[in-house]
């Protein structure tokens, strides 16, 4: 456990989220009310303990602690993780918890992954466990399964620089008496640009801070060594090579020449350019990250997987 002293919170605000309201179930089993599982809104306004010494309260998903030399910018952060968001049965009692993932950074150059869960009690949200996941350790997928929190990562491997991890893991966790109690993780092989194929993914953001409004679509598609999709006007396509585990090289991009308001065309020249740039993929919370160099500069554009329809049988 990691102690950085006093925690101060302030208010920023990093998530927006929308609170359903829903009929309430009773338990056949008991015949009492089951109460509904946190929500998301509930979450990133919630106490959360196991990260320092002293419990984190989030307020609007953020705590930001003292900074670690007078008047200097640098300082102890601590975020949820928004985008991920499962619930379902971890304890068996009937009534579903939710599983949340938490970032720590203390400034340095590392960033500490946790994953935490919350379960409603007495009409109040409750942080029932916290474990540490690892440091840059990157989300493919979390989801509750069979009393599990079961969560697909790529982590470091032997051989991985600190910023670059490849080796695919299943981790779980299941919750008894003491907590959060995780089982041995399994290992499932090395990245590889063949865990992007099969999904068409749709752009959310031109880079970490400047959102993509979705309109017109930008699409990505892997496939057998190619790329193409929608710039937003035109198609696009290009050989790709992968020589290493997280690395891409980009082929030079064709694309067809239809002709769009100045506006999409200027948003299409700097996706393409973007794409051109692109030298390594991962995940961040389920998304695609594409980290993409612009001259001297180093920028990240981040999809999403489209959902595909499932015919009804």
């Amino acid at each position: 456990m990691r102690n950085t002293g006093v925690v101060t919170v302030v208010l920023v605000t990093v998530l927006a989220a929308s609170l359903t309201a829903g009929s309430s179930c009773t338990s056949e089993r008991t015949g009492s009310e089951i109460p509904p599982a946190p929500t998301l809104i509930e979450a990133v306004n919630t106490e959360y303990h196991g990260i320092y010494d002293l419990p984190v309260r989030l307020t609007d998903g953020r705590c930001e602690g003292e900074s670690f030399i007078k008047g200097g910018a640098s300082r102890s952060t601590v975020k949820l993780i928004g985008g991920i968001f499962p619930t379902g049965d971890l304890d068996g009692d009937g009534s579903d918890e939710a599983a949340v993932l938490l970032v720590e950074d203390s400034g340095g150059s590392g960033s500490f992954l946790y994953v935490a869960v919350l379960d409603r009690r007495g009409g109040t949200i409750e942080n029932t466990g916290t474990r540490p996941v690892g440091d840059r350790v990157q989300v493919r997928t979390l989801e509750i399964e069979a009393g599990k929190i079961i969560m697909d990562v790529i982590q470091h491997g032997p051989a991985d620089a600190l910023c670059c991890p490849t080796q695919k893991t299943r981790r779980r966790w299941m919750m008894d008496g003491d907590g959060m109690v995780e089982e041995e993780p399994s290992m499932t092989g090395t990245i590889s640009t063949s865990d992007l194929e099969g999904i068409e993914w749709i752009l959310k953001q031109l880079d970490r801070k400047e959102q993509y409004p979705g309109d017109p679509p930008i699409t990505l598609v892997f496939e057998e060594g190619r790329i193409s999709g929608s710039s937003g006007c035109n198609r696009y396509f290009s050989d790709i090579a992968a020589l290493l585990p997280g690395e891409l090289e980009i082929g030079e991009t064709g694309t067809t020449r239809m002709t769009c308001p100045d506006d999409v065309m200027l948003l299409e020249n700097r996706y393409l350019a973007k794409i051109d740039g692109a030298v390594r993929y991962g995940f961040n919370a389920g998304r695609l990250a594409l980290t993409c160099k612009i001259g001297d500069r180093m920028t990240t554009m981040l999809f999403e997987a489209v959902e595909q329809d499932v015919p009804e049988e």
